[in-house]
């Protein structure tokens, strides 16, 4: 599958209404069945035998009396519902950030619950044009309307559940770990088993080349634009990557020597959109999970658990990543580097996580503390020397702000006897890892 394609298959998911509309479409065709089923007789299924008509066996006019009520209350309470989810996700919005609505516009159970009520209104309605009394020369489905009543059941379960659902998605721990859950997804991901080429210090001579695109970088045909440089003899080295909002006229590649069709295959290689995604950001869930911890840290909120609950998770994710190797983005054909990209190494990745924390955290015991604690642990798994130097520059920069904004002596105590634990833990681990 191509890049673009997946591009699109993931803008897809940001689609609130496709399932929706989807379920609704099928709920029509099987309203179509069930009243194609009621006139072909299959079987020998005879509506009017009391024997074979296990379902619904009233009359015409109560058939529609009782399409009529599903309908209309399917329709109240999915217009009712979502009017109260809305304004309960707009609230929690202003706690965590409203980027993270997007979260819930693609979890797709909510996006089935929409469809089932909708789908159940649609079915009902088909069903009830079909309808005719004795003057209109008789017709009830019995059996279609039998699935009215079972779908009825159905959006009374779903409702029941849905009103759960939302109660617990709007939860902040929730949100945390639905957001950490995708981040250790993208560190199983993005990061590899082996170490990977190493990156050349010298860059391709500067010949420029304008992209075609604009707007927020969301993934790069890395396969495809390699394959291109090996078969044309250049080296290709990008200057943006996933998660770059790239400007209009901006050289976002330079190659080692002139070709013709550089700024077109370029162009092909590199998918943009509207919004920043998920699909090759390694970034992307980290700096969800950072909104939520400064948001928490505001003075408005004043939510420090929630911002150490975050830091706890963040650190979890550098434990995963300890085991793995991040690439380099340097890619070979035929022994030659023909593609060097920019991409997320581990300096980065910490900055990622701990800068913004820290800064909006000063003068929070709590939350500073629980870095050097996080940052201790991650040092103890950590076995690579620059990644716990890295580790060691994160811990030295929390220390200074307690320094400078913990006025309490006490509290200033505490913080340097976890400063000294992250010490012994870095020094051990660096002795570990020694040949």
């Amino acid at each position: 599958m191509s890049t673009r394609v997946k591009a699109w298959v993931e803008a897809l998911g940001d689609l609130f209404w496709l399932r929706p509309a989807l379920i609704v479409l099928g709920c029509i065709v099987l309203a179509q069945v069930g009243v194609w089923l009621e006139t072909a007789h299959i079987a020998g299924y005879d509506a009017s035998s009391p024997d074979q008509n296990w379902g619904y066996s009233g009359g015409a006019e109560g058939a529609r009396a009782l399409l009529s009520a599903v309908a209309s209350s399917t329709i109240g309470v999915a217009g009712t519902t979502f009017s109260i989810t809305i304004a309960a996700l707009t609230l929690a919005s202003g706690q965590m950030g409203p980027r993270l609505l997007r979260n819930f516009t693609r979890d797709a159970r909510n996006q089935v619950v929409l469809g089932i009520f909708l789908g159940t209104f649609a079915y009902a309605l088909m069903v009830l044009r079909t309808v005719r009394t004795v003057q209109e020369s008789p017709f009830v489905p019995h059996l279609a309307i039998t699935g009215a009543m079972a779908l009825a059941l159905l959006s009374l379960a779903t409702l029941v559940w849905f009103v759960h659902h939302i109660a617990a998605s709007i939860n902040v721990e929730t949100v945390v770990d639905a957001v950490f859950g995708d981040l250790c997804r993208a560190v199983e991901a993005r990061t590899r088993d082996e170490a990977d080429e190493t990156r050349p210090s010298e860059l391709p001579a500067r010949r420029a080349v304008v992209g075609k695109g604009a707007g927020y970088l969301q993934a790069i045909d890395v396969g495809g634009l390699a394959d291109w440089a090996s078969e044309h003899g250049v080296t290709v080295a990008l200057r943006v990557r996933p998660g770059d909002y790239v400007p209009s006229g901006y050289p976002v590649a330079f190659l080692s020597t002139g070709v013709e069709d550089a700024e077109a295959a370029i162009s092909r290689a590199l998918a943009f959109g509207r919004r920043p995604a998920a699909l090759q950001d390694l970034e992307y869930s980290i700096r969800q999970l950072v909104e939520i911890a400064v948001r928490a840290l505001s003075p408005g909120i004043n939510d420090p658990f929630t911002a150490g609950s975050v830091v706890d998770h963040l650190g979890d994710a550098l434990c995963r990543t300890a085991t793995r190797h991040l690439p380099t983005g340097t890619v070979v054909r035929d022994g030659r580097i023909v593609l060097v990209h920019p991409v997320t190494d581990y300096d980065g990745l910490c900055d990622a996580m701990f800068h913004m924390i820290r800064q909006n955290a000063a003068g929070s015991v709590h939350v500073l503390g629980r870095m050097l604690d996080v940052l201790a642990r991650v040092a103890e798994v950590e076995r690579l020397t620059d990644r716990t130097a890295e580790l060691t520059r994160h811990a030295d920069l929390v220390i200074a702000a307690a320094r400078r904004d913990v006025a309490d002596p006490s509290d200033l105590a505490d913080l340097e006897g976890s400063y000294r634990r992250f010490r012994i833990a870095a020094a051990t681990a660096s002795v570990t890892s020694a040949p």
